[in-house]
């Protein structure tokens, strides 16, 4: 039997925007290889408005592709084999500490994650799960586990890690090899009892508490402890870090969080994987010092800030009018006008600029939000809430 769809967009099924069609791509964890960004980055150039823009959720999305582009755009997301086909499309929804196995953590949960992203496309039921359905890979720093996830793992050793539910510890704590079939049963649960829920915490608390005990019996009895000193490198990850390994990782944002067509080509010729973060931030990790130093070279006069204390590691924004048809005001025009009147670099309050009560792309967290209201003034909100719109 099929479950009611949300309107989560994807690659297949895209989102009539007042600009064109908006396509979202998922990917594991934020990761993407140099050569599918590069034909990323030359589809939205030649079918849709030019620009790669990174979600909250560390997927990217195109806008402004044409009616009749969207197969085209489609057909070369899949050949750069950034989805598999049309039925799983919109399932792959993971997020991971980006640092993991890399600077920092308890455990590297990329395996776990490419065993889970396998096993989704193996069943036809995963099709049917909600564009919404989350699941969270924690290395042990506590950044995943901050986040609204449905089914969550926090590492607790280098190959374990603590199963949490909807926000709710269960206490059974398995092994990374058992990991991806258990998270995997716990969304299968999901997927028996919902009906027009998209979540896990949508559900009642007497269904809640049955999913929970469909890990009962698994690994062992344990709970993650505290995140400590995992936390580090603190504050954005924007700037020159030195890996476990002795390579380096680079850190950058750019305006409003999205990259320009040529933007995105240069940063795939760099020729290391990609990650973005829930931040916004780009990650350009395993690289030389000799090779860093040119990175930082070439990126910087294009665009790229590895200065962490950029305005965009703070500012952020929907895309506003004449982009979105329910927007009061052109946002971006309006942040930027902003900015050009203050010290953006001074420290402060992390702020969004949204152009309707929607609140679409809204960072987790505590935050200042702008809201729009007819007549061109904004009113201000305080919120600590996922957004609820469609630019997650």
């Amino acid at each position: 039997m099929n479950k009611p769809a949300d309107r989560c967009p994807g690659v297949f099924r895209t989102h009539p925007a007042a600009d064109g069609h908006l396509a979202r791509i998922r990917l594991s964890g934020g990761r993407i290889e140099p050569a599918a960004l590069e034909a990323l980055a030359s589809a939205a150039d030649e079918l849709g408005d030019g620009h790669v823009e990174i979600t909250v959720r560390a997927n990217l999305q195109v806008r402004g592709i044409g009616a009749d582009d969207v197969a085209a755009f489609a057909d070369r997301i899949v050949d750069a084999g950034l989805v598999a086909g049309r039925a799983h499309d919109r399932v792959r929804n993971i997020v991971v500490s980006p640092l993991s196995g890399r600077i920092g953590g308890r455990a590297d949960l990329w395996p776990a994650v490419a065993d889970l992203e396998d096993r989704l496309a193996r069943h036809d039921w995963t099709g049917e799960l909600s564009g919404r359905f989350w699941f969270g890979f924690d290395d042990g720093r506590g950044d995943v586990a901050a986040r609204d996830v449905d089914v969550l793992a926090v590492a607790v050793g280098p190959q374990e890690a603590e199963l949490v539910i909807a926000g709710r510890p269960t206490g059974r704590v398995v092994s990374l090899a058992e990991l991806p079939a258990a998270m995997l049963t716990v969304a299968e649960a999901f997927h028996r009892r919902r009906d027009d829920q998209w979540r896990i915490r949508e559900l009642s608390e007497p269904e809640r508490a049955a999913v929970r005990e469909t890990v009962a019996g698994r690994g062992r009895a344990g709970t993650a402890p505290r995140p400590d000193v995992l936390s580090e490198p603190a504050g954005p990850t924007v700037g020159w870090f030195t890996q476990s390994d002795g390579r380096v990782l680079l850190g950058a944002v750019t305006e409003f969080g999205r990259l320009t067509a040529r933007q995105a080509q240069f940063a795939a010729a760099v020729g290391s994987p990609v990650l973005f973060t829930p931040q916004r931030e780009i990650l350009l990790p395993d690289l030389s010092e000799g090779v860093a130093e040119t990175v930082v070279r070439v990126l910087a006069p294009l665009g790229f800030s590895f200065d962490a204390n950029s305005p965009w590691t703070r500012f952020s924004a929907c895309t506003g009018a004449p982009g979105c048809a329910k927007s009061h005001a052109d946002v971006r025009e309006d942040l930027l006008v902003h900015l050009g009147s203050l010290d953006a670099s001074a420290p402060g309050e992390r702020e969004h600029w949204v152009g309707c009560d929607r609140g679409c792309g809204a960072p987790s967290g505590a935050h200042v939000r702008k809201v729009a209201v007819p007549g061109g003034d904004y009113r201000t909100d305080r919120s600590g809430d996922p957004a609820p719109g469609t630019g997650a």
